[in-house]
């Protein structure tokens, strides 16, 4: 990252199939929700994370993806995911976090107040993308709850609840939030200094027009998601976003913090991460680091070919952009 110029590690910590971070409040979490007792990041593992990172002039920005993504939280949590129901009676399977018990708050509460502790950036990730409604709808409690709350069967707005008081829950930590464009999306309250991370592809520079009009500021990922890959060098398409091309006054684009490349696990590990990476990244971080003028693509073809050249040399197992070589494979004979 650093050889790149990436200078924020925005660490997607947990998710539906593990819990990996080992918490010192709740243990089980890990215990029962990490994919096995090795596979998991020990407080000294995320403190050597981070400072690794901090001697090389990299943030870390932790993510606890909720309501959704969190199955893996409820195999060591007990009473934290919501049941499901067929018809009158519970299925045996869960959906997202139960937001109508005050239980789940005091769980979230004693939990962020650890994440705020371990993790020193200003910010956490609190997540808020891809939240399935069904099991909610079917759970004759949460219909009760939704009643006495006036929310009127508006699954989003019970979203917006949940949000909100862990929105609240950070903001008391001294530490700012960053969420999912959904959360934006389905008008939830936010805080003033919220961040909106932009994710969903098709028009982004629409919703970065939206954003940045209410006053917050924003993440650009949309374009840049690594992990769809295709045959070819798809780095030209990451090289030629320009990420402030929105409609907005000069005070909007101001509030545009930075662009994000995202490299999700669903078909990566440590046997394809780096050269899945890299040099598709660099591409990214040239890109954001560049003026909107610099955009001629075979002139950072040269540049990026032969960084790529410089990463293999320094033991990075970048791919190739295209057929060719590096020259200090050659040796004298």
């Amino acid at each position: 990252m650093a050889f790149n110029k990436f200078n924020v590690f925005h660490w997607h910590i947990v998710d539906d199939p593990s819990f990996p971070y080992q918490s010192v409040a709740f243990p089980e979490l890990s215990a029962k929700g990490a994919y096995s007792y090795n596979h998991v990041y020990t407080p000294s593992d995320v403190r050597l994370v981070i400072e690794y990172a901090r001697l090389r002039g990299i943030r870390v920005i932790p993510e606890f993806d909720t309501p959704g993504h969190t199955q893996s939280w409820g195999k060591g949590q007990k009473d934290i995911l919501t049941p499901c129901y067929d018809k009158d009676r519970p299925n045996g399977s869960y959906g997202p976090i139960n937001p109508i018990l005050n239980t789940t708050y005091d769980f979230m509460a004693k939990l962020f107040k650890e994440i705020g502790t371990v993790f020193p950036d200003d910010y956490i990730h609190l997540g808020g993308d891809e939240v399935d409604f069904s099991c909610w709808r079917s759970n004759p409690d949460v219909t009760e709850f939704m009643k006495k709350q006036g929310l009127l069967f508006t699954y989003a707005k019970l979203e917006g609840y949940y949000i909100q008081k862990v929105l609240d829950l950070v903001t008391s930590l001294k530490k700012k939030s960053i969420v999912w464009q959904e959360v934006f999306d389905n008008g939830v309250k936010l805080q003033p200094d919220t961040t909106v991370e932009v994710w969903i592809g098709g028009d982004y520079n629409e919703e970065l027009s939206k954003i940045t009009k209410e006053g917050h500021q924003a993440i650009l990922a949309a374009p840049w998601y690594l992990d769809y890959i295709s045959y070819g060098q798809d780095w030209r398409k990451y090289y030629s976003v320009e990420p402030l091309s929105f409609s907005g006054y000069k005070s909007q684009k101001e509030r545009v913090l930075g662009g994000e490349a995202c490299l999700w696990g669903e078909y990566v590990d440590a046997t394809n991460l780096t050269p899945r990476l890299w040099p598709r990244a660099s591409a990214v971080g040239e890109r954001l680091w560049s003026s909107e003028n610099v955009t001629d693509v075979d002139d950072a073809y040269a540049r990026l070919t032969q960084h790529r050249c410089r990463m293999l040399r320094r033991g990075i197992a970048a791919e190739p952009l295209f057929v060719g070589f590096c020259r200090y494979e050659m040796r004298d004979t």
